[in-house]
């Protein structure tokens, strides 16, 4: 019997038992929507996450005040507080493949404008920040190096900020009160959104770091110092030169500890994709789950087709038949199934992942990899599941199939 006739027949028997044959795809229909609209939600996670993490800026490197030991006691992050100006500008004049850097402190404050108020950060950058974070202006201008010279009194607002203060108006031109010190407002950001911590970066004002240090947070020394690099692959060559640096200048003994941390964007990006694969994993790995029990369910309903049709095997043997042409036909018959199941899955992962998206608002990317990938594990269950029944089917012996009642 040659192969187009056993795949008629095998067609022919799934057509016989329509209502079965759709409720056998059912578990594979599911499992794979459910593999691919899991997979689309992890990679939507990912893909929410990597662009949050690039407005950070571009080729960033983040150096914080650390942690000192004083008399057996540790300060915590952020208390060591030996991050200065002075520092700053080492690393810009000392580190090769460094482009722009941007000493950074900040304090919080309720901030007027006429009738209105609103409480927020105000962060004290350098004219190179806006180039460091990769970040636009919708009006007005960014202060210049002479501003942070002299200390002047301007700054820059958010849209979040603007909004609370000057809900009907352009807040260019006008004059804020922070902490009862008039500033003169030259700027205004364009819309960066959230964080990858969740924080409205929106939500900020930024004025000189000399005008913050001396006005408003009272203090000489630096949180953070935000270094941009040359190129993404500059960024290790440069943290190391940077903690080098520091150590020297902090005088700090070998096996001694950094009273500073360095974090750069690929460790942030790295930490964050490791987190959101394990979350894609973890997804897929529990919608796999319905996938097995859809080929178990392929498996059952095969092994009671065998059971069911042992005479017509038979009689089909008897008339010249052989092993292989029964085998043939039942495993074509589970690939059928499983193969139409996954192609009906696909659209139904695709739906879902899009009605996510729609209802939820939840991020979704359908990748034609996990597409691929949820096609040829549909069709490796049809072939696992239907294999042992095809075999049980073709080793029937003809006399006793044919006595079968």
């Amino acid at each position: 019997m040659n192969l187009l006739a056993t795949i008629r027949l095998a067609f022919r028997a799934l057509r016989r038992n329509k209502m079965r044959t759709l409720l056998t795809m059912l578990g594979i229909i599911i499992g794979v929507g459910a593999v691919i609209a899991m997979v689309a939600l992890g990679r939507g996670a990912k893909s929410q996450v990597e662009a949050r993490i690039a407005s950070l800026g571009q080729n960033l490197i983040m150096i914080f005040s650390g942690s000192v030991n004083r008399s057996g006691v540790y300060t915590g992050s952020g208390g060591a507080g030996t991050l200065t100006v002075d520092d700053a500008e080492a690393i810009a004049k000392e580190v090769p493949d460094v482009v722009a850097i941007s000493p950074e402190t900040r304090s919080g404050a309720q901030i007027m404008a006429g009738n209105n108020n609103w409480s927020t950060s105000v962060m004290g950058e350098s004219p190179d920040y806006l180039n460091i974070r990769q970040w636009d202006l919708d009006e007005g201008a960014m202060f210049g190096d002479s501003d942070v010279r002299g200390a002047t009194k301007v700054c820059i607002l958010g849209q979040t900020t603007a909004g609370k203060l000057f809900p009907d108006e352009s807040p260019v031109g006008k004059i804020i009160r922070i902490k009862n010190v008039p500033m003169k407002v030259i700027g205004l950001l364009s819309p960066k959104g959230f964080s990858i911590m969740g924080t409205d970066q929106d939500d900020i004002i930024i004025a000189p770091y000399t005008t913050v240090m001396k006005r408003f947070a009272g203090t000489t020394t630096l949180r953070t110092i935000n270094v941009q690099a040359a190129s993404m692959d500059a960024l290790t060559d440069v943290q190391n030169s940077i903690t080098e640096l520091l150590r020297q200048r902090h005088r700090i003994q070998s096996g001694r500890d950094d009273d500073f941390m360095i974090r750069n964007q690929k460790e942030i990006s790295d930490t964050a994709n490791a987190t959101t694969a394990v979350l894609t994993g973890l997804l897929a790995g529990i919608a796999s789950v319905s996938l097995l029990v859809g080929g178990i369910g392929i498996m059952n309903i095969m092994l009671v087709s065998v059971t069911e049709r042992t005479r017509e095997i038979g009689i089909r043997m008897a008339v010249g038949a052989r092993g292989r042409d029964i085998l043939v036909q039942f495993l074509i018959e589970a690939i059928t199934l499983s193969s139409t199941g996954g192609i009906l899955g696909i659209a139904l992962g695709v739906l879902g992942a899009q009605a996510m998206t729609y209802f939820k608002e939840w991020p979704t990317t359908v990748s034609p990899e996990s597409i691929f990938i949820a096609v040829c594990s549909s069709a490796l269950v049809g072939i696992l599941s239907g294999f042992y029944p095809a075999w049980k089917a073709s080793k029937l012996d003809p006399i006793d199939a044919l006595r079968y009642e």
